[in-house]
């Protein structure tokens, strides 16, 4: 049957500003002078990985930092913020049901942490049930844009490429997507540029049920 890719979990919820937030209260627990503005995130967020951003910024400024050591507090931050709950942004409840009416398998295919996917499941009140498979950073060893997280869930779901369809908020998603041959919806975040999603079937600020699963 056809499968429906959720590809990061800010697909399943907004989370552009909190993620920005929690990364300037890192460098500030840090001790860094560091300020991300909403401007800067917007151009950081063309390239995926948030260790990634940390060390080219400290490579901007010639400093040395411990990017993993800070991006792992961003990311116990970001847990905490979304333990007070968030919502699911528009039309993926609706797109998820009308999947599963129709039959077609759902998977989360995300190379985030193995926390990170259980903390915006339990902000935006999804269970892991609800997919027939959740990936996360501990079953790949090249996170996106390589395309080997789409690769695994088209092999374990028994899955040709032309039988799915991701959706995906960044461009380094999207280009993974393709990559694996997989049609792909574009749902940029917030702070995502809707013009850099060359990859995409289509751009989309709500899911619609029917352009999702349209053949």
């Amino acid at each position: 049957m056809p499968a429906l890719f959720f590809g990061s979990i800010g697909t399943l919820a907004e989370t552009s500003r909190i993620q920005l937030d929690c990364f300037n209260e890192a460098f500030k627990e840090a001790g860094l002078d560091w300020h991300w503005s909403e401007d800067d995130y917007r151009v950081m967020l063309g390239d995926a990985g948030g260790a990634s951003r940390i060390a080219r910024h400290a490579e901007t400024r010639g400093e040395i930092v411990d990017a993993d050591a800070i991006h792992a507090r961003k990311s116990a931050l970001f847990q905490h913020r979304l333990a007070h709950g968030i919502p699911l942004r528009p039309g993926v409840e609706e797109t998820m049901k009308a999947a599963r009416d129709k039959g077609w398998q759902l998977a989360f295919v995300t190379t985030t942490s193995r926390e990170n996917v259980e903390a915006i499941l339990k902000a935006t009140g999804l269970k892991a049930e609800a997919f027939d498979l959740v990936t996360d950073a501990g079953q790949v060893e090249r996170t996106k844009p390589d395309p080997q997280a789409y690769e695994i869930a088209l092999s374990r779901l028994g899955l040709a490429a032309g039988d799915a369809v991701a959706v995906e908020d960044n461009p380094d998603g999207a280009r993974a997507a393709r990559a694996a041959g997989i049609d792909c919806i574009a749902f940029p975040g917030a702070m995502h540029d809707a013009g850099a999603f060359l990859d995409a079937r289509t751009v989309t600020d709500r899911l619609d049920p029917e352009v999702a699963m349209a053949a």
